[in-house]
């Protein structure tokens, strides 16, 4: 295409969802910061933030041409390594560079959902060198087959803004890390709430705003498609939310605020890969269906040993599987898609399956296999007794909650014991 296809119109609107998807790391910041004892409040947003430098950076060396190039049918071509070949010409009807962007934000905050399964127990350092490689072997090569022409394209798998692609990825790699990593030291054997549930309730909101460039960013312009696919992604969650709570309502009598929390990203989750493919009525029906088995998963994992410990494969795995598979049921050609089960095209529900099976396998094998390898270079886990003081102090050497009397911890993982020294003194190993 030449510099002339390229629409202001479009462009002003990918500019805005790009900086809506980024906005949506610091608020899973905010979200799984609030659901982790106070020891490990700033640790855990740590490794959400961390994201965004270590992923952001090798997308634009080398994700994005893993992803985006070429139209193999495995993986990228190597025309935009480094950024080469990537400037201000049109890719569609906006800047290939802003297209190369706003992609980029995909991958950043798909890394930072599996840090919700392994929060509080898991070396800082080694959960660095795993997103850092995990983005380049498994979140862009399953990008390429969904989005970047490969074979789950041309079997005709239907992903609108990344149910498969991130939900289903990162929600099988999440329990898959937890087991590797292992169990929190006290799970099982003692209560492990949430610190600050305004935090939690603060990123959902959040991530609700955000999501809207998730989904209808993924238009690719200002369109018919966009607004179809904000209404969807706005309707969802209301949905999943009214459900979630009369669930609660009939087990437990009362509903909860992290109950809330849960089923709007759950609502959001569900409709991602429909968001451009099924009618607002479908989305509606999508939420309050799609929060049914995520609250089932829930309460399922509570009663085994997985310390999955934000619930990241009932939320993203579980809610992506739903919606993926929803969506090979509700999409119509009317509304953007291809018709699904309700259309009289039974067939792209089996396809839809076949995505989340491709996903789910790929991605659960190359997780062992990369946590493997870090661990022989990083121990995965870290020391009993750093994880008893607190990640925030023996991973970062600093509190989220500080007492002001001037002093911290001058911790080393191998240590058995803390020493206290002056602040303007204290240094961390």
């Amino acid at each position: 295409m030449t510099q002339s296809a390229i629409v202001p119109a479009d462009t002003a609107w990918m500019l805005v969802s790009t900086a809506l998807v980024l906005l949506m790391t610091p608020a899973a910041a905010f979200f799984y910061g609030g659901l982790v004892r106070s020891k490990n409040a700033l640790n855990t947003m740590m490794m959400c933030l961390v994201s965004i430098g270590v992923v952001g950076v090798l997308w634009a060396l080398l994700g994005y041409t893993l992803a985006f190039g070429g139209q193999a049918r495995w993986i990228g071509g190597s025309e935009f390594v480094f950024l080469r070949n990537v400037g201000v010409e049109a890719r569609g009807t906006i800047p290939h560079l802003l297209f190369m962007a706003y992609q980029g934000t995909f991958a950043v905050v798909t890394a930072v959902l599996i840090a919700g399964a392994v929060v509080e127990r898991m070396r800082f350092g080694a959960y660095v060198a795993f997103i850092a490689a995990w983005s380049l072997v498994v979140y862009a090569p399953l990008a390429h087959w969904v989005w970047g022409g490969g074979w789950l394209a041309q079997l005709g798998v239907l992903d609108y803004a990344g149910g498969t692609v991130v939900h289903v990825n990162a929600g099988v790699a999440a329990p898959v890390a937890a087991m590797l990593v292992g169990g929190r030291k006290d799970y099982g054997r003692q209560a492990m709430l949430p610190h600050n549930v305004p935090f939690v309730l603060l990123g959902t909101s959040l991530l609700y705003f955000g999501w809207f460039g998730f989904n209808a960013g993924s238009a690719l312009a200002a369109n018919g498609a966009a607004v179809l696919a904000f209404a969807n992604t706005l309707l969802a969650p209301m949905a999943a939310l009214t459900v979630w709570m009369a669930l609660d309502a009939l087990r437990t009598r009362r509903a909860t605020a992290v109950g809330a929390a849960t089923a709007i990203v759950v609502g959001l989750v569900v409709i991602t890969p429909a968001a451009g493919f099924v009618s607002p009525l479908s989305a509606l029906v999508m939420g309050g269906v799609g929060a049914v088995p995520s609250y089932f998963a829930i309460l399922w994992r509570a009663r085994t040993r997985l310390d999955d410990s934000l619930d990241v494969f009932a939320g993203h795995g579980v809610g992506g599987i739903t919606g993926a598979l929803l969506t090979g049921v509700f999409a119509s050609a009317r509304w953007g898609g291809t018709d699904g089960l309700l259309h009289g095209r039974p067939v792209q529900l089996a396809l839809q399956a076949a995505g989340v099976a491709a996903a789910l396998v790929y991605s659960a094998v190359a997780t062992v296999v990369l946590l493997k390898l870090v661990d022989v270079v990083i121990p995965l886990r870290a020391a009993a007794y750093a994880e008893g003081v607190g990640m925030d102090i023996s991973q970062h050497g600093e509190e989220a909650y500080s007492d002001g009397e001037g002093a911290v911890l001058v911790f080393r993982d191998a240590a058995p014991r803390p020493t206290i020294a002056p602040a303007a003194a204290a240094g961390v190993a």
